[in-house]
């Protein structure tokens, strides 16, 4: 009975020692915040992204695909981030105008839509 937990504590500590010995517990910190850093901003832009696909599937009766295509259709022929482009969609509903390159875009990016559903 006492081989298997001494196996078993073995093979922990043996996991420790490989994981502590690689890096400094200084540098694993700051590991670890830059990437919750970076997952904060991923959370943050995804939310941005979902209210803007949201705007779209209201205002155009559609799927949420549709509405994420049509958002990212909109970032590629703008050459900007899809967050960038979800964060001033949402910003419309504060009085805020488009800037006039994306409005052009979203004009297209619509019209395709609406001529796929006519199909």
């Amino acid at each position: 009975m006492q081989r298997p937990a001494t196996i078993q504590a073995e093979q922990v500590n043996l996991a420790v020692e490989a994981t502590w010995g690689s890096v400094s517990p200084g540098q694993d910190v700051a590991a670890l915040r830059t990437e919750n850093d970076e997952l904060r901003r991923t959370m943050a832009g995804r939310a941005v992204i979902d209210q803007a696909c949201g705007m779209v599937m209201v205002l155009t009766p559609c799927r949420r695909s549709a509405a994420r295509r049509l958002v990212v259709d909109v970032a590629r022929q703008c050459d900007l981030r899809l967050r960038e482009v979800a964060a001033a969609l949402v910003a419309t509903t504060e009085d805020k105008s488009l800037p006039e390159q994306m409005h052009r875009a979203l004009r297209r990016a619509l019209r395709r839509l609406h001529a796929a559903d006519r199909r």
